[in-house]
């Protein structure tokens, strides 16, 4: 099985930006380290970021069989080519379990890294093709926010309250068929 390692960046980086020569050169020599070299611009998929908890940039990770390392050493061509050639990610720790990006977890995180770019979007057409205010448009937001958490509310409640009540009734019905008064 082929190893992978990509990079989580952002074109306004200057660290991402120092590091863009020696990561295409280290793309180049891919086939013959036998991995995939890939990139991924952060602004554009957020959801990427949200999934491997990108928190830093320019970010790192080598995967080999489903298994997620991140890569810490140094940003050279030579670091990392090293890094496979030597099999230097054998003795780095993998992503732990919960944190890994297959896991429901980062699942979660991805969608509301999508949630809130939906949400910039929703923003922007608000302030540039409606024409609302900015702190308009944060005001409808603010609303939207509350009315659907109220909705939601409401739902959870009478959900639970139906669940109890059914529960408790079913209790009522075993425990007193015995002692029925005449």
């Amino acid at each position: 099985s082929q190893c992978s390692f990509f990079l989580s960046y952002a074109p306004w980086c200057p660290a991402c930006q120092q590091i863009e020569s020696a990561w295409e050169s280290f793309a180049r020599n891919s086939e013959q380290l036998n991995i995939a070299v890939g990139k991924v611009d952060v602004t554009q998929e957020p959801g990427l970021s949200g999934r491997f908890f990108v928190t830093t940039l320019p970010t790192i990770y080598h995967a080999k069989d489903g298994v997620f390392r991140r890569f810490r050493g140094s940003r050279t061509l030579e670091d990392l080519q090293d890094y496979i050639i030597e099999r230097k990610w054998e003795g780095v720790e993998p992503v732990a379990g919960w944190h890994s990006p297959s896991s429901i977890m980062m699942h979660g995180m991805a969608g509301l890294f999508h949630l809130s770019g939906w949400i910039r979007q929703v923003h922007s057409y608000f302030t540039s093709t409606l024409g609302i205010h900015v702190w308009g448009s944060y005001a409808i937001l603010i609303l939207a926010t509350l009315l659907i958490g109220l909705i939601l509310g409401l739902l959870y409640n009478s959900s639970m309250r139906y669940v109890t009540s059914m529960r408790g009734h079913g209790w009522m019905m075993r425990h007193t068929s015995d002692t029925l008064l005449p």
